[in-house]
C-alpha cells in the first residue's frame, strides 16, 4: 500500500510535469500536494515496517521529536496547500475572467512558499521553546 502511495503521487508529479498542458495553477498546487503527501506517509510507514519486521517497537526520544515534527510538518502543509488550491478554485468561479490575471505563475509560487514559511515557521517556535528548556 506504501509503494502505491509513492508510485501514484510520482505518476501524477510526472504527468504534470510532462504535458504542457497541465501548467496551470492548480496542477502546479496539486503536484506539490503529491510530493508533501509522499513525505508526509514517508515520515512514519517506513518506520512502522521496520518495527513489524523485527518486532522492536522501541523508538528513541529523538526519533519521536524528529518524527513528530516531520508528521506535524507535513500535516500542516496539506491544509494549506488545500486552502491555496481553495482559493484557485474560488478566484476561477467567482472572477473567471481576471483569472489568469490573479493566479499566474509568480503567484502561484508565492503561495507555494508562503505556505511552505508559514507552517515551518509556526513549527520552529515550540523547538526554540523545547532549546531553552534544556
Amino acid at each position: 500500500m506504501y509503494l502505491m502511495t509513492v508510485f501514484g503521487n510520482l505518476l501524477i508529479i510526472m504527468a504534470i510535469i510532462v504535458d504542457s498542458h497541465l501548467h496551470t495553477p492548480m496542477y502546479i498546487f496539486l503536484s506539490n500536494l503529491s510530493f508533501v503527501d509522499i513525505c508526509f506517509t514517508s515520515t512514519t510507514v517506513p518506520q512502522m515496517l521496520v518495527n513489524i519486521q523485527t518486532q522492536n517497537k522501541v523508538i528513541t526520544y529523538a526519533g519521536c521529536i524528529t518524527q513528530m515534527y516531520f508528521l506535524l510538518l507535513f500535516s500542516g502543509l496539506d491544509i494549506f496547500l488545500l486552502t491555496v488550491m481553495a482559493y484557485d478554485r474560488y478566484v476561477a468561479i467567482c472572477h473567471p475572467l481576471h483569472y489568469m490575471i490573479i493566479m499566474n505563475t509568480r503567484r502561484c509560487g508565492l503561495l507555494i512558499l508562503a505556505c511552505w514559511i508559514i507552517v515551518v515557521s509556526v513549527l520552529d517556535y515550540p523547538l526554540q521553546s523545547i532549546d531553552e528548556i534544556k
